[in-house]
């Protein structure tokens, strides 16, 4: 028995990334806990001119479980007054909305002022963030004219819930901590997982994973991956694994002057779904020393793998991973995150924490989350 219908408007294939991912995964488990499930995406997120990677689309096929329709241009008024009548019409009883740039505001904002005009559908926000990493003068602006639009919210940090209040004092807000990702599939061996990088296997590694902006720290990372290996054999290798979306001279260029070259290998692209298990499977650490965080989709890679991790105390992080059982909580200092990286390279500590993982990735399910949408 269909218990109600639910439009997402948000990334999805063929968009690639973390958010099309936890849109598919949660579609698929509102499915299964009795929801009729479509979403809309699409026809144009980013112009060309102010996307900053290489691609906006994965090279994988489409789901055939989610009905995915592109129908939004995000740069396109008349377009939005067209989905809005369409959905408008199709009455969903939720139009469910993701939120994380302000520049998506306006277009997701209009389309939802629209469809309310039914008199029927409500509309939930589940928002990444409210105060952007990377801001500009007019996000406070654009950010208002959205929440107005939205009923209800849904918010993976605390910090992102406070940041809310600043805009709504009284609409409802439910927290729940990010899933897991478990679209990457299970662990395999390290050795599987060196074999497949074509990297030794008795080798030593962490890894700095994903897309590569300023405010997640990989400068600190360097810093402190110099204090770590000062005196240590060539073992060590720090991974950083990702597209740049900022400047990368300027990462090499601290390398060079670290002279920390030999123990870093950079792998300069978004790296495909398929092969994202063999990096955290070969890595004894994730490192995120982010400046600033909401939350984030790599811790959640780490606990489906049950690879420890060190993140910084920044917005959610710490609410994420349990300090000394999964990893380890740090001030976004090199010094400190040297320290830890020698603690987390004890062998007995890892198998430790390894061991932790199951107890505390049950804080973290897809069955929960989606009560807590429906709720």
């Amino acid at each position: 028995m269909i218990m109600s219908k639910i439009t997402f408007i948000s990334a999805a294939h063929p968009y690639r990334g973390g958010i099309a991912s936890f849109n598919e995964m949660l579609a698929r488990e509102l499915t299964k806990q009795g929801e009729e499930v479509d979403i809309v995406t699409f026809t144009l997120q980013y112009p060309s001119i102010l996307f900053p990677g290489k691609s906006q689309y994965t090279e994988n096929a489409a789901p055939k479980d989610i009905k995915i329709t592109r129908q939004i241009n995000s740069i396109n008024p008349f377009n939005w007054l067209r989905v809005g009548l369409k959905l408008r019409k199709s009455r969903p009883d939720t139009l469910f909305i993701r939120y994380w740039s302000p520049y998506l505001a306006p277009a997701l904002a209009t389309i939802a002022y629209i469809v309310k005009g039914n008199n029927h559908t409500k509309v939930v926000t589940l928002a990444d963030n409210i105060v952007p990493h990377e801001q500009h003068f007019y996000d406070s602006i654009l950010t208002k004219y959205f929440v107005g639009c939205s009923d209800k919210f849904v918010v993976m940090s605390r910090e992102v819930k406070s940041d809310l209040r600043t805009f709504t004092k009284d609409k409802p807000i439910n927290f729940h901590p990010h899933p897991i990702y478990e679209n990457y599939g299970s662990a395999i061996s390290k050795d599987e997982a060196c074999k497949r990088l074509g990297i030794a296997p008795e080798g030593n590694y962490a890894l700095f994973f994903g897309l590569i902006r300023d405010y997640k720290g990989l400068d600190i990372l360097l810093d402190a991956w110099a204090e770590f290996i000062s005196g240590k054999d060539s073992s060590y290798t720090l991974l950083v694994a990702g597209e740049y979306y900022t400047d990368k001279n300027k990462y090499l260029q601290q390398i060079e002057r670290l002279g920390i070259g030999s123990s870093v290998k950079i792998v300069d692209k978004f790296i495909a779904d398929e092969d994202v298990k063999s990096y955290f499977c070969a890595a004894t650490v994730v490192a995120q020393p982010y400046k600033s965080a909401t939350q984030s989709g790599i811790t959640q890679i780490a606990y489906n793998f049950s690879t420890p991790m060190i993140v910084t105390n920044v917005g959610g992080l710490p609410e994420i991973v349990a300090d000394g059982k999964v990893g380890y909580v740090v001030p976004p200092d090199h010094l400190d995150l040297a320290n830890a990286l020698n603690k987390i390279f004890d062998k007995s500590i890892e198998q430790q924490m390894k061991s932790n993982f199951e107890e505390e990735k049950k804080r973290f399910s897809w069955s929960s989350f989606a009560k807590i949408v429906l709720k």
